[in-house]
Protein backbone atom coordinates (compact mmCIF):
# COMPACT_ATOMS: atom_id res chain seq x y z
CA UNK A 1 0.00 0.00 0.00
CA UNK A 2 1.22 3.22 -0.44
CA UNK A 3 2.54 5.45 2.19
CA UNK A 4 2.67 9.04 2.67
CA UNK A 5 6.28 9.55 0.16
CA UNK A 6 5.07 7.54 -2.45
CA UNK A 7 2.01 9.58 -2.81
CA UNK A 8 4.16 12.88 -2.39
CA UNK A 9 6.85 11.63 -5.31
CA UNK A 10 3.61 10.15 -7.26
CA UNK A 11 2.23 13.68 -7.16
CA UNK A 12 5.64 15.51 -7.82
CA UNK A 13 6.39 13.13 -11.13
CA UNK A 14 2.99 13.62 -12.38
CA UNK A 15 3.04 17.60 -12.18
CA UNK A 16 3.04 18.91 -15.73
CA UNK A 17 1.74 22.93 -16.87
CA UNK A 18 -0.92 22.18 -19.04
CA UNK A 19 -2.96 19.77 -16.38
CA UNK A 20 -2.49 22.52 -13.60
CA UNK A 21 -5.26 24.68 -12.97
CA UNK A 22 -4.66 28.52 -14.79
CA UNK A 23 -4.28 30.16 -11.39
CA UNK A 24 -1.78 28.09 -10.13
CA UNK A 25 0.70 28.95 -12.94
CA UNK A 26 -0.49 32.63 -12.16
CA UNK A 27 0.53 31.90 -8.70
CA UNK A 28 3.95 30.16 -9.44
CA UNK A 29 4.78 33.01 -12.04
CA UNK A 30 4.12 35.56 -9.03
CA UNK A 31 6.54 33.88 -6.42
CA UNK A 32 8.80 32.85 -8.61
CA UNK A 33 9.29 36.92 -9.25
CA UNK A 34 8.41 37.82 -5.79
CA UNK A 35 11.72 35.84 -5.08
CA UNK A 36 13.81 36.57 -7.77
CA UNK A 37 12.80 40.43 -6.42
CA UNK A 38 14.29 39.13 -2.58
CA UNK A 39 17.13 37.61 -3.99
CA UNK A 40 18.17 40.71 -6.49
CA UNK A 41 18.14 43.39 -3.34
CA UNK A 42 19.87 40.52 -0.80
CA UNK A 43 22.28 40.29 -3.36
CA UNK A 44 24.05 43.77 -2.76
CA UNK A 45 24.82 43.37 1.06
CA UNK A 46 28.46 42.56 1.10
CA UNK A 47 28.59 39.72 2.43
CA UNK A 48 26.64 38.37 -0.54
CA UNK A 49 28.44 40.01 -3.02
CA UNK A 50 32.09 37.91 -1.81
CA UNK A 51 29.75 34.68 -1.41
CA UNK A 52 29.01 35.20 -4.93
CA UNK A 53 32.80 35.84 -5.54
CA UNK A 54 33.64 32.89 -3.99
CA UNK A 55 31.09 30.90 -6.21
CA UNK A 56 32.27 32.11 -9.15
CA UNK A 57 35.99 31.36 -8.47
CA UNK A 58 35.29 27.80 -6.95
CA UNK A 59 33.17 26.56 -9.83
CA UNK A 60 32.29 26.59 -13.27
CA UNK A 61 28.75 26.26 -14.83
CA UNK A 62 26.06 28.42 -15.96
CA UNK A 63 23.70 28.96 -13.54
CA UNK A 64 22.93 32.27 -12.38
CA UNK A 65 24.49 34.49 -9.51
CA UNK A 66 21.50 37.22 -9.35
CA UNK A 67 22.69 40.75 -9.73
CA UNK A 68 26.51 39.84 -10.28
CA UNK A 69 28.24 38.98 -13.32
CA UNK A 70 29.60 35.90 -12.88
CA UNK A 71 27.91 32.35 -13.35
CA UNK A 72 28.46 29.04 -11.69
CA UNK A 73 27.66 25.54 -11.15
CA UNK A 74 24.08 25.14 -10.11
CA UNK A 75 25.62 23.65 -6.20
CA UNK A 76 27.13 27.33 -5.91
CA UNK A 77 24.56 29.37 -7.51
CA UNK A 78 21.86 28.10 -5.78
CA UNK A 79 23.77 28.18 -1.93
CA UNK A 80 24.70 32.11 -3.11
CA UNK A 81 21.16 32.76 -4.54
CA UNK A 82 19.09 31.35 -1.69
CA UNK A 83 21.39 33.05 0.59
CA UNK A 84 20.90 36.76 -0.60
CA UNK A 85 17.12 36.11 -0.37
CA UNK A 86 16.71 35.76 2.93
CA UNK A 87 19.10 38.65 3.64
CA UNK A 88 16.14 41.56 3.67
CA UNK A 89 13.03 39.52 5.04
CA UNK A 90 11.35 40.27 1.95
CA UNK A 91 10.86 36.26 1.09
CA UNK A 92 7.02 34.92 0.74
CA UNK A 93 5.69 32.34 2.84
CA UNK A 94 3.46 29.97 3.69
CA UNK A 95 0.68 30.23 6.86
CA UNK A 96 0.28 26.57 6.47
CA UNK A 97 3.40 25.16 6.93
CA UNK A 98 7.12 25.26 5.40
CA UNK A 99 7.70 28.77 6.70
CA UNK A 100 9.15 30.04 3.56
CA UNK A 101 8.75 27.20 0.50
CA UNK A 102 9.80 29.58 -2.28
CA UNK A 103 13.13 30.16 -1.29
CA UNK A 104 13.84 26.50 -1.05
CA UNK A 105 12.31 25.81 -4.17
CA UNK A 106 13.34 28.82 -6.92
CA UNK A 107 17.19 29.07 -6.08
CA UNK A 108 17.41 25.64 -6.72
CA UNK A 109 15.14 24.88 -9.64
CA UNK A 110 16.60 27.89 -11.64
CA UNK A 111 20.21 26.89 -10.99
CA UNK A 112 19.73 23.62 -12.38
CA UNK A 113 17.38 24.47 -15.03
CA UNK A 114 19.78 26.41 -16.42
CA UNK A 115 22.52 23.44 -16.26
CA UNK A 116 20.14 21.20 -18.10
CA UNK A 117 19.32 24.03 -20.28
CA UNK A 118 15.69 23.59 -19.52
CA UNK A 119 12.74 25.79 -20.90
CA UNK A 120 10.51 27.68 -19.12
CA UNK A 121 7.64 25.09 -18.42
CA UNK A 122 10.05 22.97 -16.73
CA UNK A 123 10.83 25.40 -14.54
CA UNK A 124 7.56 26.37 -13.53
CA UNK A 125 6.53 22.61 -13.35
CA UNK A 126 10.19 22.15 -11.00
CA UNK A 127 8.97 25.11 -8.32
CA UNK A 128 5.08 23.96 -7.84
CA UNK A 129 6.07 20.46 -7.13
CA UNK A 130 8.96 21.74 -5.10
CA UNK A 131 6.77 24.61 -3.27
CA UNK A 132 4.41 21.71 -2.85
CA UNK A 133 6.64 18.84 -0.96
CA UNK A 134 8.01 21.48 1.30
CA UNK A 135 5.08 23.17 2.46
CA UNK A 136 3.06 19.91 3.48
CA UNK A 137 6.00 18.23 5.25
CA UNK A 138 6.58 21.32 6.89
CA UNK A 139 2.74 21.79 7.59
CA UNK A 140 3.14 18.35 9.38
CA UNK A 141 5.72 18.69 11.28
CA UNK A 142 5.64 20.40 14.83
CA UNK A 143 9.40 21.63 15.66
CA UNK A 144 10.41 21.97 18.75
CA UNK A 145 10.94 25.78 19.84
CA UNK A 146 14.03 26.91 18.80
CA UNK A 147 14.27 25.34 15.81
CA UNK A 148 13.88 27.79 12.58
CA UNK A 149 12.38 26.35 10.10
CA UNK A 150 14.32 27.69 7.54
CA UNK A 151 16.57 25.39 5.99
CA UNK A 152 14.92 22.07 7.59
CA UNK A 153 12.96 20.80 5.24
CA UNK A 154 13.87 23.19 2.65
CA UNK A 155 16.23 20.11 1.46
CA UNK A 156 13.30 18.80 0.46
CA UNK A 157 11.55 21.53 -1.56
CA UNK A 158 15.39 21.79 -3.64
CA UNK A 159 15.44 17.69 -4.41
CA UNK A 160 12.14 17.40 -5.55
CA UNK A 161 12.26 20.33 -7.63
CA UNK A 162 16.12 19.13 -9.19
CA UNK A 163 14.55 15.21 -9.19
CA UNK A 164 11.28 16.68 -11.64
CA UNK A 165 14.17 18.60 -13.56
CA UNK A 166 16.03 15.86 -14.04
CA UNK A 167 12.92 13.43 -15.10
CA UNK A 168 13.03 11.09 -12.13
CA UNK A 169 10.24 8.68 -11.75
CA UNK A 170 8.09 8.19 -8.49
CA UNK A 171 10.10 5.85 -7.12
CA UNK A 172 13.21 7.57 -7.41
CA UNK A 173 11.81 11.16 -6.16
CA UNK A 174 10.83 9.06 -3.03
CA UNK A 175 14.55 7.86 -2.68
CA UNK A 176 15.69 11.64 -2.79
CA UNK A 177 13.12 12.74 -0.38
CA UNK A 178 14.67 10.57 1.77
CA UNK A 179 17.84 11.19 1.09
CA UNK A 180 17.27 14.86 1.01
CA UNK A 181 15.98 14.75 4.34
CA UNK A 182 18.63 13.02 6.30
CA UNK A 183 20.68 15.79 5.06
CA UNK A 184 18.38 18.35 7.03
CA UNK A 185 19.86 21.15 8.40
CA UNK A 186 19.45 21.75 12.55
CA UNK A 187 18.90 25.39 12.51
CA UNK A 188 17.85 27.44 15.85
CA UNK A 189 16.57 30.72 15.83
CA UNK A 190 19.24 31.96 18.22
CA UNK A 191 20.95 33.38 15.14
CA UNK A 192 18.42 35.41 13.93
CA UNK A 193 17.17 37.46 17.09
CA UNK A 194 20.97 38.11 17.33
CA UNK A 195 21.44 39.44 14.27
CA UNK A 196 24.22 36.49 13.12
CA UNK A 197 24.15 36.58 9.55
CA UNK A 198 25.02 32.70 9.68
CA UNK A 199 20.96 32.51 9.83
CA UNK A 200 21.35 33.95 6.02
CA UNK A 201 22.78 30.90 5.16
CA UNK A 202 20.12 28.04 6.16
CA UNK A 203 17.92 28.32 2.87
CA UNK A 204 21.40 27.94 0.95
CA UNK A 205 23.26 25.56 2.52
CA UNK A 206 19.89 23.37 2.58
CA UNK A 207 19.40 24.39 -1.22
CA UNK A 208 23.32 23.00 -1.94
CA UNK A 209 22.13 19.62 -0.18
CA UNK A 210 18.95 19.54 -1.83
CA UNK A 211 20.41 19.73 -5.17
CA UNK A 212 23.30 17.19 -4.24
CA UNK A 213 20.51 14.38 -2.97
CA UNK A 214 20.04 14.35 -6.63
CA UNK A 215 23.10 13.78 -7.56
CA UNK A 216 23.74 11.15 -4.63
CA UNK A 217 20.98 8.77 -5.73
CA UNK A 218 22.97 8.65 -9.13
CA UNK A 219 26.12 7.71 -7.42
CA UNK A 220 24.44 5.11 -5.74
CA UNK A 221 23.78 6.22 -2.37
CA UNK A 222 20.72 4.74 -0.50
CA UNK A 223 18.45 6.32 2.33
CA UNK A 224 16.25 5.64 5.07
CA UNK A 225 12.73 4.11 4.00
CA UNK A 226 11.50 7.42 6.00
CA UNK A 227 13.57 10.13 6.17
CA UNK A 228 11.60 12.96 7.24
CA UNK A 229 9.92 10.45 10.04
CA UNK A 230 13.72 9.80 11.13
CA UNK A 231 14.66 12.76 11.18
CA UNK A 232 12.17 15.35 12.00
CA UNK A 233 10.25 12.81 14.17
CA UNK A 234 13.24 12.13 16.42
CA UNK A 235 15.38 15.09 16.24
CA UNK A 236 13.96 19.00 14.74
CA UNK A 237 10.35 18.49 16.16
CA UNK A 238 7.95 17.48 18.83
CA UNK A 239 5.90 15.88 16.96
CA UNK A 240 5.57 14.42 12.73
CA UNK A 241 2.60 13.44 11.11
CA UNK A 242 2.82 11.95 7.87
CA UNK A 243 -1.21 11.93 7.29
CA UNK A 244 -1.10 15.41 7.56
CA UNK A 245 1.40 15.86 4.67
CA UNK A 246 -0.96 14.67 2.58
CA UNK A 247 -4.44 15.20 3.32
CA UNK A 248 -6.16 17.02 0.41
CA UNK A 249 -2.68 16.47 -1.46
CA UNK A 250 -4.24 17.37 -5.29
CA UNK A 251 -7.66 19.26 -4.31
CA UNK A 252 -5.34 22.56 -4.15
CA UNK A 253 -2.22 23.94 -4.34
CA UNK A 254 -0.32 25.33 -1.70
CA UNK A 255 1.42 28.27 -3.71
CA UNK A 256 -1.77 29.64 -4.11
CA UNK A 257 -2.28 29.51 -0.39
CA UNK A 258 1.06 31.62 0.37
CA UNK A 259 1.60 35.39 1.47
CA UNK A 260 3.57 38.04 0.32
CA UNK A 261 5.98 40.15 2.58
CA UNK A 262 4.65 43.72 2.62
CA UNK A 263 7.48 44.64 5.30
CA UNK A 264 10.97 43.95 5.00
CA UNK A 265 11.09 42.14 8.51
CA UNK A 266 10.18 39.03 10.20
CA UNK A 267 6.54 37.80 9.19
CA UNK A 268 5.78 37.60 13.01
CA UNK A 269 5.89 41.18 12.98
CA UNK A 270 3.60 42.18 10.54
CA UNK A 271 -0.08 41.55 11.94
CA UNK A 272 1.42 44.01 14.92
CA UNK A 273 2.49 46.93 11.99
CA UNK A 274 -0.96 46.25 10.18
CA UNK A 275 -2.94 46.69 13.33
CA UNK A 276 -0.50 49.84 13.81
CA UNK A 277 -1.25 51.25 10.20
CA UNK A 278 -4.62 50.46 10.51
CA UNK A 279 -4.95 52.55 13.60
CA UNK A 280 -2.99 55.46 11.21
CA UNK A 281 -5.78 55.26 8.42
CA UNK A 282 -8.68 55.79 11.03
CA UNK A 283 -6.73 58.64 13.35
CA UNK A 284 -4.78 61.38 12.92
CA UNK A 285 -1.93 61.23 15.21
CA UNK A 286 2.26 61.63 15.18
CA UNK A 287 4.82 59.52 16.71
CA UNK A 288 5.66 61.88 19.09
CA UNK A 289 2.20 61.66 20.47
CA UNK A 290 2.55 58.28 21.48
CA UNK A 291 3.74 57.53 25.36
CA UNK A 292 3.14 54.02 25.34
CA UNK A 293 2.67 50.81 23.10
CA UNK A 294 1.55 47.56 24.22
CA UNK A 295 1.34 44.39 22.09
CA UNK A 296 -0.36 41.44 22.78
CA UNK A 297 0.95 38.61 20.13
CA UNK A 298 1.55 34.59 20.33
CA UNK A 299 3.85 33.27 22.74
CA UNK A 300 7.18 33.39 20.06
CA UNK A 301 6.68 36.97 20.10
CA UNK A 302 8.27 37.17 23.41
CA UNK A 303 11.24 36.14 22.07
CA UNK A 304 11.63 39.15 19.89
CA UNK A 305 10.82 41.60 22.46
CA UNK A 306 14.29 43.18 22.28
CA UNK A 307 13.87 46.82 22.40
CA UNK A 308 18.07 48.02 21.53
CA UNK A 309 18.90 45.40 18.47
CA UNK A 310 22.83 45.66 17.39
CA UNK A 311 22.26 44.79 13.64
CA UNK A 312 20.16 45.18 10.68
CA UNK A 313 19.22 41.80 11.07
CA UNK A 314 18.11 41.74 14.74
CA UNK A 315 16.49 44.84 14.04
CA UNK A 316 14.01 42.64 11.55
CA UNK A 317 13.65 39.81 14.35
CA UNK A 318 12.43 42.45 16.80
CA UNK A 319 9.27 43.78 17.53
CA UNK A 320 9.79 46.75 19.29
CA UNK A 321 12.39 48.31 16.95
CA UNK A 322 9.81 47.49 14.23
CA UNK A 323 7.07 49.08 15.79
CA UNK A 324 8.83 52.22 16.35
CA UNK A 325 10.43 52.71 13.01
CA UNK A 326 7.06 52.29 11.34
CA UNK A 327 5.38 55.02 13.74
CA UNK A 328 8.43 57.36 13.29
CA UNK A 329 9.94 56.49 9.84
CA UNK A 330 6.16 55.66 8.57
CA UNK A 331 7.22 53.01 6.80
CA UNK A 332 8.98 49.54 7.33
CA UNK A 333 10.84 49.03 3.98
CA UNK A 334 14.56 47.96 3.70
CA UNK A 335 16.17 50.81 4.52
CA UNK A 336 13.98 51.82 8.06
CA UNK A 337 16.10 48.59 9.17
CA UNK A 338 19.15 49.63 8.18
CA UNK A 339 21.38 52.63 9.40
CA UNK A 340 20.89 55.57 9.65
CA UNK A 341 17.59 54.58 10.63
CA UNK A 342 18.95 51.72 12.92
CA UNK A 343 20.61 54.35 14.82
CA UNK A 344 17.75 57.34 14.90
CA UNK A 345 17.27 57.82 18.65
CA UNK A 346 13.54 58.96 17.93
CA UNK A 347 13.37 55.08 16.94
CA UNK A 348 15.35 53.98 19.59
CA UNK A 349 13.47 56.04 22.12
CA UNK A 350 10.35 54.53 21.41
CA UNK A 351 11.58 51.35 21.01
CA UNK A 352 11.76 51.34 24.53
CA UNK A 353 8.69 52.21 25.08
CA UNK A 354 7.08 48.87 23.77
CA UNK A 355 5.63 46.21 26.14
CA UNK A 356 4.88 42.99 24.87
CA UNK A 357 2.76 40.41 25.92
CA UNK A 358 1.29 36.74 25.50
CA UNK A 359 -2.19 35.28 24.31
CA UNK A 360 -1.63 31.22 24.27
CA UNK A 361 -4.63 31.12 22.21
CA UNK A 362 -2.94 33.14 19.23
CA UNK A 363 -0.63 31.34 16.68
CA UNK A 364 0.24 32.45 13.07
CA UNK A 365 -1.59 29.64 11.73
CA UNK A 366 -4.73 30.70 12.61
CA UNK A 367 -7.29 33.36 10.68
CA UNK A 368 -10.19 32.48 12.84
CA UNK A 369 -8.37 34.76 16.26
CA UNK A 370 -6.88 37.60 16.38
CA UNK A 371 -3.10 37.26 15.51
CA UNK A 372 -2.66 40.09 17.13
CA UNK A 373 -3.56 43.41 19.59
CA UNK A 374 -2.23 46.63 19.60
CA UNK A 375 -2.99 49.46 22.18
CA UNK A 376 -1.61 53.02 21.58
CA UNK A 377 -1.60 55.17 24.85
CA UNK A 378 -1.26 59.21 23.51
CA UNK A 379 -0.41 62.32 25.55
CA UNK A 380 -3.30 63.20 26.94
CA UNK A 381 -4.23 59.74 28.04
CA UNK A 382 -6.27 58.67 24.50
CA UNK A 383 -6.01 55.05 23.87
CA UNK A 384 -6.45 53.75 20.77
CA UNK A 385 -6.96 49.72 19.80
CA UNK A 386 -6.84 47.63 17.07
CA UNK A 387 -6.08 44.02 16.18
CA UNK A 388 -5.13 41.66 13.38
CA UNK A 389 -6.69 38.21 11.82
CA UNK A 390 -5.45 37.95 8.45
CA UNK A 391 -2.01 40.09 7.94
CA UNK A 392 -2.86 42.27 4.07
CA UNK A 393 -0.78 39.82 1.49
CA UNK A 394 -2.20 36.30 2.66
CA UNK A 395 -3.95 34.45 0.39
CA UNK A 396 -6.96 34.54 2.56
CA UNK A 397 -6.33 38.46 2.59
CA UNK A 398 -4.60 39.49 -0.63
CA UNK A 399 -3.27 42.61 -2.20
CA UNK A 400 -3.44 43.58 -6.25
CA UNK A 401 -1.17 41.56 -8.10
CA UNK A 402 0.35 44.86 -9.35
CA UNK A 403 1.04 45.21 -5.53
CA UNK A 404 3.52 42.41 -5.76
CA UNK A 405 4.61 43.44 -9.04
CA UNK A 406 5.03 46.88 -8.05
CA UNK A 407 7.38 45.37 -5.12
CA UNK A 408 9.66 43.55 -7.43
CA UNK A 409 10.33 46.52 -9.26
CA UNK A 410 11.40 48.69 -6.16
CA UNK A 411 13.63 45.87 -5.01
CA UNK A 412 15.09 45.23 -8.20
CA UNK A 413 15.56 48.12 -10.21
CA UNK A 414 18.42 49.90 -8.11
CA UNK A 415 20.24 46.33 -8.95
CA UNK A 416 19.82 46.18 -11.84
CA UNK A 417 18.04 49.18 -14.13
CA UNK A 418 14.56 49.94 -13.83
CA UNK A 419 14.70 48.49 -18.08
CA UNK A 420 15.84 45.35 -17.02
CA UNK A 421 13.80 44.79 -14.08
CA UNK A 422 10.85 45.40 -16.53
CA UNK A 423 12.23 42.88 -18.84
CA UNK A 424 12.20 40.76 -16.12
CA UNK A 425 8.85 40.76 -15.54
CA UNK A 426 8.02 40.16 -19.18
CA UNK A 427 9.85 37.27 -19.26
CA UNK A 428 8.42 35.74 -16.15
CA UNK A 429 4.90 36.48 -17.31
CA UNK A 430 5.47 34.39 -20.32
CA UNK A 431 7.40 31.36 -18.42
CA UNK A 432 5.32 28.78 -19.99
CA UNK A 433 6.21 29.82 -23.48
CA UNK A 434 10.29 30.16 -22.92
CA UNK A 435 12.17 28.26 -24.95
CA UNK A 436 15.28 28.35 -22.26
CA UNK A 437 15.82 28.95 -18.68
CA UNK A 438 18.81 30.83 -19.52
CA UNK A 439 17.67 33.45 -21.67
CA UNK A 440 15.57 34.80 -18.24
CA UNK A 441 19.15 34.38 -16.14
CA UNK A 442 21.13 36.41 -18.27
CA UNK A 443 18.45 38.96 -17.45
CA UNK A 444 18.88 38.59 -14.20
CA UNK A 445 22.68 39.82 -14.53
CA UNK A 446 23.85 43.13 -15.20
CA UNK A 447 23.85 44.62 -18.31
Amino acid sequence: MADYLDRLAAFAEGVRVESLPASTVAAAKLVLLDTLGAIAAGSVEKENRRLADLATERSRGTSTLVGHGGTADAFWATLANATAGVALEVDEGNRLGGGHPAIHTVPGALAVAEARGAGGRRLLEAIVAGYEVGSRVGGATTVRPNVHSHGTWGTLSTAVAAAKLAGLAAPEIREVLSLAASMSPANSWTPALEGATIRNLYPGRSGFQGVLAVELLRCGFTGLRDGPADVYGSILADRFEPEAAVAGLGDAYRIEQNYFKLHACCRYNHPVLEAILELRRAHRFDAADVTAVSVTTFAFGARMASAAPASPLAARFSIPYAVAALLVLGRAEPAAFEPPALDDPRVRDLARRVEITVDPAMSPRRIDYPVARVRLTLAGGAVLTAETTAIRGDAVNPVPRGEIEAKFRRLTAPVLGDSRAEAIARAVEALDTLASVSDLGALLRPA
